[in-house]
């Protein structure tokens, strides 16, 4: 998200009565980055200079750079409770926690986690708490039941996530569907960005045949892990599932945290700015998010929206 980092008040006409006042706020864009080399390990020991971040094209001077960042993490567990998911949920639950004792268990001291269920309803079940096992009898008492309401609650994870300070990362476990919700895919990718969220989906797929399979609903998970620079995981199986969660752990554990203020960056009539992240060292692949929303010219011709299906 844009945080205010500044306000600069600039006085006009010293001898005049009444002196305008010009307000200029100055805003840092913050991006996590997770770097890799060609088999998939995650790299360490890169500077600042080894990156390049471009705002709508224009190349921007990096004003934050961490490794390892001191910046404490908060992560929004959703787990779909919805019936088509009901086989699965008793492994679903164990997973997460033995996944909620090792984030919880390491790392910063202010790192915290917090429940989120849905079906066709959207519950917290928990605040944002470093007491594992608060989260574990929570989990007791998750029932399945009907509908799907999976946009619902990354909007509402997404807003309770825009408060907490630090870094924010989202992890979903799903069968990727969505049919009960009153936000669209949209509205949930906009959340999303606007907390400044990485959005990782763990997909459990109930039906493994095409024809049964919900390609559109894994797409659009796709979409939003990739745009916010997180991952989708599609476990093989039930047994799957912690590899799944410890490579999310490796991952957050070895980020980047790089910071901008824009500069000189074109305005569009989209309000979503276009961010490239790169490293100028060859065979290393970056992942961080693709844009975020900020200031635009209503005056010019509307560009692209972001590619988000």
């Amino acid at each position: 998200m844009l945080l205010a980092a500044a306000g600069l008040l600039l006085a006009v006409g010293a001898y005049s009565d009444q002196d305008p006042v010009f307000r200029v706020d100055v805003k840092l864009v913050r991006v996590s980055a997770t770097v890799k080399d060609a088999t998939g390990r995650p790299v360490s020991g890169l500077e600042r200079e080894d990156f390049e971040i471009r705002d709508n094209g224009a190349l921007q001077q990096i004003a934050v750079f961490e490794l390892h960042s001191a910046l404490p993490l908060s992560v929004a567990i959703l787990l779909d409770a919805s019936g088509s998911t009901a086989k699965e949920l008793r492994y679903e639950q164990e997973a997460l926690s033995r996944f909620t004792r090792a984030f919880l268990g390491s790392g910063n001291p202010a790192d915290a986690a917090a429940l989120f269920i849905f079906n066709w309803e959207v519950r917290q079940m928990t605040g944002f708490t470093r007491k594992a096992g608060a989260i574990e009898q929570a989990l007791k008492k998750v029932k399945p039941e009907a509908g799907t309401s999976l946009y619902d609650a990354i909007y509402l994870a997404a807003g309770e996530l825009e408060q907490r300070q630090g870094r924010r990362v989202m992890v979903a476990i799903t069968d990727g569907g969505d049919t009960t919700s009153a936000k669209t895919f949209h509205e949930a990718l906009k959340a999303l960005h606007d907390a400044d969220a990485i959005f990782y989906p763990i997909l459990v797929m109930p039906v493994t045949n095409d024809p049964g399979r919900n390609i559109g609903g894994e797409n659009a998970l796709t979409q939003l892990a990739q745009t916010t620079g997180g991952r989708m995981f599609v476990p093989e199986d039930l047994n799957h599932l912690d590899a799944a969660f410890q490579e999310i752990l490796r991952e957050l554990r070895t980020q980047y945290v790089l910071g901008f203020y824009p500069h000189q960056a074109p305005l569009t009539a989209n309000p979503f700015h276009r961010l490239e992240v790169r490293v100028k060292r060859p065979n290393l692949h970056v992942s961080a998010r693709t844009g975020y929303y900020g200031d635009f010219d209503p005056n010019a011709q509307q560009s692209p929206k972001p590619n988000t299906q």
